[in-house]
């Protein structure tokens, strides 16, 4: 890698991603100004090699570390090859958790200290639902498929063709079974299904509206008007942290008396280059 001279220093990022691995994120400062370009490739959590224009995306892959200096001091790589993707500019407001996109738009009914009663307003949704074993094993396989749907990688995988903009979160739902009043999450065969979910821009007011698509996998659908229990935290998603996240939810939920009516979501909102300190992770539980 070549010096670009004194005022330029490294600087590697560790960046925990939610299945445990570390990806190596290098940013480089000229005069406090920075900029970080990657090669837009794809997406996927186990491996910290493929990246995309999600803000909520759990790996990252840079190719071009190469990076040359503008007369304005920010850095950029040189032009990928022709073969390679097209390359995405991250801002280093994401990387201390700014977001930048269009998030769901909904009314806070009630705040305690423990949670929020939120009303979501009407919207349609991309979703897929699949079992992990048949995508290598990646709970987070699905978002592959619905970022090729919408173009975040590549051509548009929808019918005619259109480019969808990002949004965030993106929402992953698995099966629960209850005991008494604590989920436990089952393992039958049904219970290793996952569902994820992209929102789509509020420009979509019916499902019709929504492009096509072209992979049968994906369900475009319209959701109604609908309330949620919902608990705000920081860091790394694991199973361990939103199992806790979504058992302390519950309880004080009931213990206010409201009604649980369904199983919990989890909503991450920024990309693994996100310090995890600065994250912001939901779960949230439907009510009556």
């Amino acid at each position: 890698m070549k010096r670009l001279g004194t005022s330029l220093t490294n600087h590697m990022l560790s960046v925990d991603l939610s299945t445990s691995v570390t990806a190596l994120l290098c940013i480089r400062r000229v005069k406090s100004k920075y900029s970080l370009e990657v090669n837009e490739v794809g997406h996927g959590l186990r491996g910290a090699t493929v990246s995309t224009t999600h803000p909520a995306m759990p790996s990252i892959h840079s190719s071009h570390n190469h990076l040359i200096p503008h007369t304005h001091g920010v850095l950029t790589p040189p032009p990928p090859p022709p073969s390679a993707a097209a390359s995405v500019k991250i801002k280093m407001g994401m990387v201390f958790g700014k977001i930048t996109v269009e998030t769901p738009n909904y009314q806070v009914l009630q705040t305690c200290p423990d949670y929020e009663i939120r009303k979501y307003a009407p919207s349609v949704i991309a979703e897929v639902t699949y079992d992990p074993s048949q995508l290598r094993g990646d709970r987070d396989g699905g978002f592959m498929i619905l970022a090729k749907y919408i173009g975040a990688v590549g051509e548009p995988h929808n019918t005619k063709p259109e480019k969808i903009a990002m949004t965030a979160p993106v929402i992953t739902k698995t099966p629960e079974k209850i005991a008494m009043t604590a989920p436990v999450v089952t393992t039958g065969d049904e219970s290793t299904k996952v569902t994820m979910q992209f929102v789509l821009p509020s420009k979509y007011t019916k499902a019709e509206e929504a492009p096509k698509p072209t992979d049968e996998r994906v369900v475009i659908r319209e959701e109604a008007e609908r309330k949620y229990g919902v608990v705000q935290f920081s860091g790394v998603a694991t199973d361990k942290v939103v199992k806790e996240k979504v058992e302390m939810l519950r309880r004080s939920l009931e213990r206010d008396g409201h009604i649980v009516a369904g199983d919990f979501l989890l909503a991450r909102y920024n990309p693994p280059w996100t310090l995890p300190p600065l994250r912001t992770n939901e779960v949230m539980l439907p009510v009556e």
